[in-house]
């Protein structure tokens, strides 16, 4: 047997949103390293491997990433970067939680988003009077944080999920907020005493600053200087055409196709490691082909689901130097790739592996490098009219079945995460797009659905495939 094919601790819990409101091995290699600090990076033929990732890898720490020297913000937008803008505009967020042994008050939690801020000063940036790189002062710690009593943590951590949409409707208060759900009567029988709660405007945070702080490290970064060159410069104008050429009809297709409600849920499974390294061995298969196969053979119902021909993805890797991809504050980067359906999932699976590792080859900014030119254009255009930057216009996500996000392994350690427990789990939220993000940790990996409603319930599904997969395969 590969191990257990079932939700661990029995999270596998579906919940509306509040109407308020990678680990890449190479073949055969496991998920763990020896290392305590892991990244994603791309060997030179599109294999995969762990490397070091830390604090070091951010290339500007400084205290007031955005240059304002004490000055006041009076215009955040001004300063985001067009990839930083449209996230805003979309009203996209990011999430962590995880449960914790220790009972949080009111001021134990401030204390915690004190450490954090100062680990992370971006999340001083991003609203009207903010100091970047200041330490909040006490009534914006009050605003952020909320503690709140349950009688059980059944249904959790899905049930505290929110696409947390009240971000956006205060622009004096910084783009995050931080709860502690805590047991009434106190630990359970699992040592849970609380659960915490992250939520940020994606504008802010990506998985590899929730990698850092969950290892209690500095996630700071600025803007990055770049190097033009002869080449850099005319690939740079071409791509500002194709953006110019390709927003206009993204903003009528955005007002046609897009869904009228946003109907999205909140499902995480859970799964050993060693289950998916262990079937991923046998497989002769990258743990992530695995993973990204197993979400959507499922979900896709054998062509009923996503379709039946191909299943039209964007997935996301890391890149260190990012001015290269023309966007300098965020390190992910978006690749397209369309995977061919097949009638059974070892022909899937292999399919996907193969595809990964054809792309991965080559040079991947191009996808990222178009979206960032398509996000000026639309930048540009925002100002002229408006009017045509619907709440529908954003819920539109292109022609994708899906986003698949592997980020970097968060493993708990320091000061900061101090009681924090695993499974970790994290994830993003776009209204209107179909979303899983992969968290690895050291003992398990979780799977964070954001999904439509009618996708939803063929998560489960993803347990009956594995469960019918692992014993064939032993």
């Amino acid at each position: 047997m590969v191990g257990p094919t079932r939700p661990i601790w029995g999270f596998a819990h579906e919940v509306s949103p509040h109407p308020g409101n990678d680990v890449n091995a190479s073949k055969p290699m496991g998920l763990s390293t020896g290392h305590s600090k892991d990244s994603v990076t791309i060997n030179e033929g599109g294999s995969f491997h762990l490397k070091s990732f830390s604090a070091a890898s951010i290339t500007d720490t400084t205290s007031d990433p955005f240059g304002q020297n004490g000055t006041p913000i009076t215009d955040p937008l001004a300063l985001f970067t067009d990839f930083q803008w449209f996230l805003y505009r979309a009203r996209n967020t990011v999430y962590f939680t995880s449960f914790s042994k220790i009972a949080y008050d009111k001021d134990a939690l401030m204390t915690l988003v004190a450490k954090m801020v100062t680990l992370a000063p971006q999340l001083t940036h991003g609203f009207k009077g903010a100091l970047p790189g200041a330490p909040l002062p006490q009534h914006l710690l009050e605003a952020v944080t909320s503690v709140e009593t349950v009688e059980t943590f059944e249904g959790y951590p899905d049930k505290g999920l929110t696409p947390a949409l009240e971000l956006f409707e205060d622009g004096h208060k910084p783009l995050f907020r931080v709860r502690a759900l805590v047991l009434k009567d106190g630990p359970d029988a699992l040592e849970r005493a609380s659960l915490i709660i992250v939520h940020s405007a994606h504008a802010m945070m990506e998985g590899a600053d929730s990698a850092l702080l969950t290892r209690s490290q500095s996630s700071a970064r600025g803007p990055e200087g770049t190097s033009l060159t002869a080449r850099s410069i005319w690939r740079k104008i071409g791509f500002a055409l194709v953006g110019a050429m390709a927003a206009p009809f993204h903003l009528v297709m955005g007002q046609i196709v897009a869904p009228k409600t946003a109907d999205m849920r909140f499902k995480s499974l859970v799964f050993e490691r060693r289950t998916i390294r262990h079937l991923a061995d046998i497989l002769h298969v990258r743990q992530r082909a695995l993973m990204f196969a197993l979400v959507m053979f499922a979900l896709n119902r054998n062509g009923r689901g996503f379709s039946q021909k191909r299943i039209r993805t964007s997935y996301t890797t890391l890149d260190d130097n990012r001015s290269r991809k023309g966007d300098n504050y965020f390190r992910l980067q978006a690749v397209g790739a369309n995977f061919d359906v097949r009638p059974d999932f070892l022909s899937f699976v292999k399919g996907v592996d193969d595809k990964l590792a054809r792309i991965e080859a080559k040079d991947m900014t191009s996808t990222q490098l178009t979206l960032n030119a398509i996000f000026k254009a639309h930048r540009f255009l925002a100002g002229l009219v408006p009017f045509l930057y619907s709440t529908r216009f954003f819920r539109f996500s292109g022609n994708y079945h899906m986003v698949l996000t592997l980020v970097p392994p968060h493993r708990i350690a320091g000061n900061l995460t101090l009681g924090l427990a695993e499974p970790v789990f994290a994830g993003s939220y776009h209204p209107g797009t179909n979303l899983c993000t992969f968290v690895p940790g050291r003992k398990f990996v979780t799977f964070n659905f954001a999904m439509r409603e009618k996708h939803i319930a063929d998560v489960d599904a993803i347990m009956r495939l594995l469960g019918a997969i692992a014993p064939s395969e032993t």
